[in-house]
């Protein structure tokens, strides 16, 4: 039940709800490899100044445009390049900025508030739009700019007057998203848009439509491909060996069969079961209150997961971009469930729903119990956290199971959304309390020693990020040695063969400090990885 207010005040409540939903707790988890990457660019931006040339650990990082780095570096510049919270603001905010523009073309489809504001819900909540903050944050830039064309795109169409305005927005969103993530995301998000679009709603005129397309298309390449010719102009060698190698990826690596995305609703986490019913268009079609925007955005979503599916390379991951039409066909399917689900009776229907709502609110109920299960022997430190989310945890619960059997799913639904509200803000510090005898940060050792350290093959970038500043390599990629010019200093191996050993050994005198150790998991874990663990030595010259 959406009050006065939020009708009132839609865009601002949304924002204000995830502010609330997503700050407080985004600096708790681990920094991912993905995030590292991105960090230590960010990082070397404000360092050395590497804007343009990006780098990551001093060498050449041109797989990915800069601007979500840009973005990130200034952020860190503000807030401390060292500070995780910095690190991941700008994602986080674009999750808002895709949650507002949601709403915008929801509201630009159906006319309905209520239907848009739950719609910016489902999409915030959803698990993978969440996840991708962490795990992929940059895919979060492209897809959140692409939207916004997208929303101003929807409005050009509808007008029957092109306006110079809404075209430039247009255009200019997709250069951004273009600079993001190059044509990820025109591939996996405006292309099935366009398509659906066409399918559902016709382009009328046709000629001034595709002349209108094709030039947004145009401008918006323009302004987001500059950055790539700059690159190749200034290091052409360089640029060339890295698309050489990115193209490659997509045939050969990580290559899945056709049908490996088609559980991706599965990736809505909290709407899973009512994402799988909204897919279901015999059932719908004549259930739903705007059967042509359900079209719509049952065609951008199965368009999404066609195109994608076609490409080789496939990562769970990469299916993003389809939770944001899905999303649509979700928000149809509550909003049928809001108005009619008190007069259902068909089981068919209503054990679906009890079971979806019933599983997240037993997870309210148990939450608390299974808690204490887990970290009874841990939660010094953390009581007020635990005793507060399990406390509220347990109440939601409650009332999920109250309102469902009174078939009140405006309130059962909004329940839900702040079930996943609590577990993220209160519930996720709780992370922390999870001891490992094994973890042994590499943090601190920039500040108590001033030796240099020098890594020997590979490190991961998670260590490197921790350490604060560039490793910079010892063994070169043709296996010839670059010694250091210092004396003595540290060197960071995960492995170094017998020759390697022996070589160094001939000039240096070897002494094992310690071994740093970023897993939190324990060894038998299967969260464990090797690759975070580092012998770190000081090596003196003979």
């Amino acid at each position: 039940m959406v009050t006065d207010f939020v009708k009132q005040y839609p865009i601002q409540v949304l924002c204000l709800i995830f502010a609330l939903v997503l700050l407080p707790s985004l600096h708790v988890l681990d920094v991912t490899i993905m995030e590292a990457r991105n960090f230590i660019t960010a990082r070397e931006m404000i360092t050395d100044g590497n804007w343009l040339l990006t780098t990551m650990n001093g060498e050449a990082r041109y797989e990915k445009p800069p601007l979500p780095t840009w973005l990130t570096a200034i952020s860190g510049f503000v807030f401390g390049i060292n500070s995780v919270f910095a690190m991941r603001l700008p994602a986080a905010l674009m999750v808002i900025l895709l949650v507002v523009f949601i709403y915008k073309i929801s509201l630009k489809l159906t006319n309905d508030k209520t239907f848009a504001f739950n719609n910016g819900l489902i999409l915030g909540s959803s698990f993978y739009v969440i996840g991708i903050i962490i795990e992929a944050p940059w895919d979060i830039f492209t897809h959140g700019f692409m939207s916004v064309s997208i929303y101003y795109l929807i409005v050009l169409f509808q007008d029957t007057k092109t306006k110079l305005r809404y075209l430039a927005l247009a255009s200019f969103f997709i250069g951004l998203s273009f600079l993001s993530k190059g044509p990820i995301s025109v591939y996996a998000l405006l292309l099935p848009f366009l398509l659906a679009y066409g399918f559902t709603y016709k382009y009328k005129p046709l000629p001034k439509k595709i002349a209108t397309i094709t030039g947004l298309l145009i401008i918006g390449i323009l302004i987001g491909g500059w950055w790539y010719l700059y690159v190749r102009a200034y290091d052409p060698e360089t640029f060339a060996a890295i698309a050489e190698k990115e193209t490659g990826n997509w045939s050969s690596y990580n290559v899945r069969p056709f049908y490996y995305y088609w559980s991706f609703f599965t990736q809505s986490g909290l709407w899973t079961i009512p994402a799988f019913t909204s897919l279901l268009y015999p059932y719908l079609k004549t259930r739903v209150n705007n059967l042509k925007g359900y079209q719509f955005s049952l065609l951008w979503t199965l368009f999404a997961v066609v195109l994608l599916s076609i490409i080789p390379e496939k990562k769970s991951r990469y299916l993003m971009p389809v939770l944001i039409p899905l999303s649509v066909t979700i928000s149809f399917y509550i909003n049928y469930l809001i108005k009619h689900f008190k007069t259902l009776t068909d089981k068919r229907e209503t054990i679906p729903v009890y079971f979806n709502f019933g599983l997240i609110g037993l997870l309210g109920l148990g939450f608390g119990f299974v808690g204490y299960a887990l970290l009874k022997e841990n939660l010094a430190g953390y009581w007020i956290w635990f005793v507060v989310s399990a406390v509220l945890l347990f109440i939601i619960g409650l009332l999920i199971f109250k309102y469902l059997r009174h078939k009140d799913i405006s309130k059962t639904f909004y329940l839900s959304f702040s079930l996943f509200a609590v577990l993220l803000t209160l519930a996720l510090p709780l992370k922390n309390a999870f001891t490992s005898t094994t973890y042994m940060p590499i943090s601190d050792l920039k500040n108590s020693s001033d030796i240099a350290l020098y890594q020997f093959n590979y490190i991961a970038p998670e260590m490197i990020w921790q350490y604060g500043d560039k490793i910079p390599q010892i063994k070169l990629t043709d296996g010839s040695l670059k010694l250091p010019k210092e004396s003595t200093f540290g060197l960071l191996t995960i492995g170094i063969s017998p020759k390697d050993v022996t070589t160094l050994q001939e000039q240096y005198d070897f002494e094992k400090i310690t071994v740093f150790n970023l897993n939190r998991a324990s060894k038998d874990s299967r969260q464990y990885k090797d690759r975070l663990k580092a012998n770190y030595y000081i090596l003196t010259k003979k």
